[in-house]
């Protein structure tokens, strides 16, 4: 009777060891975008919008955002597709 119940307590005692550990190492990961703002298509310049049309002709500019480097986040849809591009204020394409 005495092993069982210090079978019962070591097992007892393991699993409450395990859940702290685990418990422990769990993080939490947040991605905040705040570096980019959100600006209107009149505010992209215009080397950045022909960059555009010139590599995605036809392409709808959605939603446009600038960060302090004057780097663009562009979404964009062509036809049925959507897509996130990134470019500099002159128009040359990043690879982020």
């Amino acid at each position: 009777m005495k092993k069982l119940i210090l079978s019962a307590a070591i097992l007892i005692g393991t699993m409450s060891t395990h859940a702290m550990m685990v418990s422990e190492d769990i993080q939490t990961v947040v991605s905040v975008q705040s570096e980019y703002t959100e600006v209107t298509a009149d505010a992209v310049p215009a080397a950045v919008k022909t960059a555009l049309q010139t590599a995605y002709p036809g392409a709808k500019l959605e939603k446009a955002f600038v960060n302090d480097k004057k780097e663009y986040k562009l979404e964009i849809s062509v036809k049925d597709q959507k897509a996130t591009v990134y470019s500099d204020v002159n128009g040359n394409w990043l690879k982020i």
